[in-house]
């Protein structure tokens, strides 16, 4: 036999029973409640939207609600000159429909600082040719824009006001992007890359620093950038079409014979290769390529060659290596603090021998 249905009066007055016995978990002054509790099997609507989550790195866990609380507050502001990413947004709480969506990250505040253009901004010469000082708010290695109006790698740049009323554009050169802006930095006494020079870059990537040497050696100049990934040499292509005074060659620099018909001689090799052979490589590419009495710079990363002796060690047995080859190193500078490592060394290839003057 089914069981009698319950008459309203009883069910309320079991209520007023149950809520005298535990007044705090019934409030008869509210309706929903009183609604909820005649009928047992209704469910209570939650509000329509949750709260919103706290702020801070990663923002609160949102309060409960059909859609979950609102993602978190920003995260941590830019650091100077480049922005970083906010902090990840609250968890949007538990609603009626299961778990709300994730917050999403949060942006950081723009960098604050860098550089400003305009006649805050005073632009001097290094004493390197080419390599311009820019003095602002904080001074930057900068070059002279090839191209105006284009940057390569998202750079600042910089635009300054001459006399005669014309403007110049100048690229900020990031020497935690490029060795050879950390050796400049490092004191280095000469580059010998200067406007109007030919220059071998073996291990161009995608044409960060090769970008810079093209803004130093002008028209004039040229820049044959040699670099064996295909992912990387298509972003130097892409730039070579816009920069024409570099010759892209997507070729691996151990076999200097393949490019042979594409490069002249050259003033300057600079060698950024980062493997083990790194001496032979650049001696192979000279003897082909560089000039008697024409000079280099190689960037020297020691983990590449020996992680099992010091760095020290390292720098000292490529630069006997390179001896061997006919180099003449005049210098050698750490590329500390931009690189951990690393160092560059800078001379003179089949330097001619100075003849005594008989007296």
């Amino acid at each position: 036999a089914s069981k009698p249905t319950k008459t309203l009066e009883s069910h309320l007055y079991k209520i007023k029973s149950q809520a005298q016995l535990h007044p705090h978990r019934h409030n008869l002054s509210s309706k929903a409640s009183l609604q909820q509790s005649l009928n047992p099997n209704s469910k209570m609507r939650p509000p329509l939207t949750g709260g919103r989550g706290g702020g801070g790195f990663s923002g609160g866990r949102g309060g409960g609600g059909f859609s979950g609380g609102r993602s978190g507050g920003r995260g941590r502001a830019g650091g100077r000159g480049f922005g970083d990413r906010g902090g990840g947004g609250g968890r949007s709480g538990r609603g009626m429909r299961g778990r709300g969506e994730r917050g999403r990250n949060g942006r950081g505040a723009p960098g604050r600082g860098g550089m400003k253009g305009g006649s805050k901004v005073i632009v001097e010469p290094h004493r390197h040719p080419g390599v311009f000082i820019a003095k602002g708010k904080e001074d930057a290695l900068v070059t002279k824009n090839l191209v105006p109006g284009e940057a390569v790698y998202n750079e600042k740049r910089i635009s300054v006001q001459n006399e005669d009323g014309t403007k110049t554009e100048y690229r900020v050169w990031n020497p935690f992007r490029s060795k050879l802006a950390a050796a400049i930095l490092g004191g280095v006494d000469n580059i010998y890359i200067k406007p109007g020079a030919k220059v071998l870059y073996l291990g161009a990537a995608s044409g960060t620093t090769v970008s810079h040497v093209s803004d130093i050696v002008g028209p004039e100049g040229c820049v044959y950038a040699v670099e064996f990934s295909h992912r990387s040499g298509r972003d130097l292509v892409n730039m070579a079409k816009k920069r024409t005074n570099i010759i892209p060659i997507i070729e691996d620099a151990r076999h200097p014979a393949k490019y042979r018909m594409l490069v002249g001689m050259v003033d300057v090799v600079f060698a950024d290769v980062a493997q083990p052979d790194q001496a032979r490589i650049v001696a192979l590419n000279s003897s082909f390529f560089l000039k008697t009495g024409g000079h280099f710079i190689i960037s020297i990363k020691a983990n590449c060659i020996d992680s099992t002796v010091p760095a020290e060690a390292v720098f000292q047995s490529e630069v006997k290596k390179l001896q061997q080859e006919q180099f003449k190193p005049a210098e050698q500078v750490t590329l500390e603090p931009f690189e951990r490592d690393h160092a560059c060394v800078v001379g003179t290839y089949r330097a001619p021998k100075k003849t005594k003057v008989a007296a």
